[in-house]
């Protein structure tokens, strides 16, 4: 399919770089269809085994929740990392739907009243506001469960050690020292002005752990050696740096109807940011720099990590 993608490409003498991601966002749409139909079969009123009956209002919250919306972008640099092994997709597909539930119930919980109290997400009233603020904690909590039943189960085609492998590094990535931790960081800095080291520290948790994770995993799934899993974790750290920096940058360039969340929400609250303590001229500097760095980790494969280089691109050019 890849091999088509590009000679249709060329055959259309279309520019290498307009090419190139016109590739890319041909694959990110395929590993977004392939994600959907795994949670939307995983996310019916079927119930499974063990299980008692699913409440229809709860079911209905958590897939508003899961389907309005959204690029996968985790999900794909997972599928992405694990390409380059050339492992099976099904176990790669079933980790990247557990990875999108932890991310889609951290958006939930994020846009509480009690955390960002935000209305708007992907251009759609939050989950709170669409249902209501119980009903959001109780499918945030059902989402964060489901994926650590995804990855344990047996089904997904992965063997006892790495499944629990990567059960250990999600709960790592998405607990107290990592996603949640940086959420906590962040709700206190909008009464503390933090430094540059805390800043980063706060980015690294909060949102880069789970991009980390994403990479990191897809090597972890196709049992690659030690030196890969570590190699595609300093990717996923670089790529995630770079989605927040860009994420800053949006918050005081754009306005909400285009990034389909409420704007200027870090100016209003009064947190400190990156852009706010360097300006917005450093911050390119510093996503030119870490796109470098990304492309320096990534070449030992080759091609083969051609789509990868692409990601690295859109994260640090993407609009919302």
């Amino acid at each position: 399919m890849r091999l088509t993608l590009w000679i249709d490409c060329f055959i259309s003498n279309i520019m290498r770089k307009s090419c190139s991601f016109s590739i890319f966002e041909t694959i990110l749409q395929q590993h977004s269809k392939t994600v959907e139909e795994f949670l939307g079969a995983i996310l019916s009123a079927s119930t499974r085994n063990g299980e008692i009956t699913r409440p229809a209002r709860l079911l209905a919250a958590v897939r508003y929740g899961v389907f309005n919306g959204g690029k996968r972008l985790r999900p794909f640099l997972l599928m992405e990392s694990a390409a380059l092994f050339n492992t099976k997709s099904k176990p790669a597909v079933a980790v990247a739907a557990a990875l999108e539930c932890v991310h889609c119930y951290s958006l939930i919980h994020d846009d509480l009243p009690a955390m960002d109290d935000d209305g708007l997400r992907r251009g759609k009233p939050t989950v709170h506001r669409a249902f209501d603020e119980a009903m959001a904690i109780l499918a945030g909590d059902a989402l964060l469960t489901l994926a650590f039943d995804i990855l344990s189960d047996e089904a997904n085609g992965l063997s006892a050690e790495i499944r629990s492998t990567l059960v250990l590094s999600l709960a790592r990535a998405s607990g107290i020292g990592g996603m949640v931790g940086g959420q906590a960081l962040d709700i206190a800095a909008e009464k503390k002005k933090l430094d540059e080291r805390e800043i980063i520290m706060l980015q690294l948790m909060k949102t880069g752990a789970l991009l980390r994770f994403a990479c990191e995993a897809g090597a972890i799934l196709a049992n690659a050696s030690i030196d890969d899993c570590a190699r595609l974790a300093e990717f996923g750290k670089a790529i995630g740096f770079a989605f927040q920096l860009t994420d800053d940058l949006l918050d005081v360039r754009e306005d909400t109807a285009i990034l389909g969340k409420t704007a200027g929400k870090d100016v209003i609250a009064g947190k400190a940011t990156l852009v706010a303590l360097h300006g917005v001229e450093w911050i390119s500097q510093q996503l030119d720099g870490l796109i470098a760095e990304a492309n320096e980790i990534l070449q030992p494969y080759g091609r083969k990590a051609d789509v990868l280089r692409q990601a690295a691109l859109f994260i640090s050019h993407r609009r919302n």
